[in-house]
């Protein structure tokens, strides 16, 4: 089967227009699987026994939560589930492309977040949920940091609000697409019998593809955990308290 790295199916939908299909098939089944698995988690918790599932979950959680209290203070408290959301749905979503489902003709496969329609909604929805906050918590006076320190820097100040939900989706998009590019590239080499002189070049490179996806897979956890945090730091920034 010929696969073009980048290129998606398509549905067209009333309103919408054309939506990539296998963007959307894979982020349902992603969600799936983690309604799934959450609800075999909180399951287990109903005994009285530990197991190890439950520990190194709670050992993330804990980490997120720490680090949520220790930028925000007590007022990050009230985040720390959507903090834990966001890393875990973005995590799997990254690790979902670890799967050839498309090689086996389904029409999904692929890491959503190698598609920038994806990453964009997120660091959307990230950037207009902190303006809310920001909001609610201060009013109109949210702003007043635009005109910090000087009134003069305010078009620069507004740039760089602006660049912080451009900077969330391209950052994850590229991590993780060029992640599979690489894994594209080499597969396309070890099909192809590649040989230089009497080195078959192709059969040395057969290697690449799992190393490739044990560097996907620290990546893709990397760019969880760095979205989270960007996250934190940019609600802390908008909720910060004058002085």
């Amino acid at each position: 089967m010929h696969e073009q790295i980048g290129a998606h199916s398509t549905w067209q939908l009333p309103l919408l227009g054309s939506v990539h299909a296998d963007t959307l098939l894979t982020t349902w089944l992603v969600m799936l699987i983690s309604l799934v698995f959450f609800a075999y988690l909180g399951n287990s918790y109903r005994t009285n026994r530990v197991n190890k599932t439950q520990s190194a979950f709670e050992g993330m959680i804990n980490y997120l939560a720490d680090l949520s209290l220790g930028t925000l203070g007590p007022k990050g408290e009230p985040f720390v589930p959507i903090f834990v959301g966001i890393f875990f749905f973005i995590f799997i979503l990254n690790q979902i492309g670890f799967f050839p489902f498309k090689l086996f003709g389904l029409p999904f496969g692929g890491s959503p977040t190698a598609d920038l329609n994806t990453t964009a909604a997120f660091a959307l929805v990230v950037f207009f949920g902190i303006q809310f906050v920001a909001i609610r918590k201060s009013g109109i006076k949210a702003y007043a940091h635009l005109f910090q320190p000087f009134w003069i820097l305010f078009p620069i100040n507004v740039i760089e609000e602006i660049a912080r939900p451009i900077v969330l989706a391209l950052r994850l998009f590229f991590n993780i697409f060029v992640g599979e590019l690489l894994l594209f590239v080499v597969a396309s080499v070890v099909a192809s019998d590649v040989k230089i002189g009497p080195v078959n070049l192709s059969l040395a490179a057969a290697v690449a593809p799992f190393l490739l996806q044990l560097l996907n897979f620290f990546i893709g956890s990397l760019q969880a955990f760095v979205f989270t945090l960007l996250t934190i730091v940019y609600l802390s920034l908008a909720t910060a308290e004058e002085h």
